[in-house]
């Protein structure tokens, strides 16, 4: 994007032509809108995701899921704040230094990102899955070009933005989920000077 400025010359062009929202103001609150939608969707799988016949088991199973998905949802939040800190970079509209990158996007795709996770859970045709997959990607797809209509980013900020948010839901959940067994392994092995634990652990 930073090739003959193509990142900023593509944030003049949406601002200006506002293609898909039509105007400034309507992407503004489409972004404020299509995130509402990624977090309601994203809490609905929690409580649609299976978790076990017991009472006991199904409420451990919930508040473990739930507080792994917060946790990935708080350290986006987090690692966006500081990286708006240390970036500096000004908004195409101008009005503060907080641009990079997208904290909508980056709240969006981590949302979107972790109910795809829990959808892996909920028995159903593959076909559904997909196009529920689909659809989450769109929330977080549009509200990344929304706040580029909207002024307030460049593409390059909305696409770290989706990064950033995939990632850490990615990691968190599988990381500490473990709802696939080949995923991760801890292994303990004898040196001569004491003993060496080792974890690896596989995400995608």
């Amino acid at each position: 994007m930073q090739i003959d400025d193509l990142d900023r010359r593509t944030s003049d062009w949406a601002r200006e032509h506002t293609p898909v929202f039509g105007s400034q103001h309507n992407a503004e609150k489409w972004s404020d809108d299509l995130r509402t939608a990624s977090v309601v969707a994203h809490y609905a799988t929690i409580v649609a995701t299976p978790s076990g016949d017991e009472f006991g088991e199904w409420l451990a199973n919930k508040a473990k899921g739930t507080l792994v998905d917060v946790a990935a949802v708080a350290a986006t939040t987090a690692i966006t704040g500081s990286l708006k800190q240390a970036a500096g970079r000004t908004r195409p509209n101008g009005e503060d230094d907080e641009s990079f990158p997208s904290g909508h996007t980056s709240s969006s795709a981590v949302h979107t990102r972790l109910a795809s996770r829990n959808l892996r859970s909920i028995d159903m045709p593959a076909g559904v899955r997909s196009t529920l997959d689909v659809g989450l990607y769109a929330l977080t797809i549009g509200t990344s070009w929304s706040r580029i209509e909207a002024g307030w980013h460049f593409p390059a900020d909305t696409m770290f933005g989706m990064a950033l948010g995939n990632f850490v839901a990615s990691f968190v959940n599988d990381a500490f989920l473990g709802l696939d067994s080949g995923s991760s392994s801890l292994t303990v092995a004898a040196t001569p000077d004491g003993a060496i634990v080792q974890w690896r652990m596989r995400w995608r």
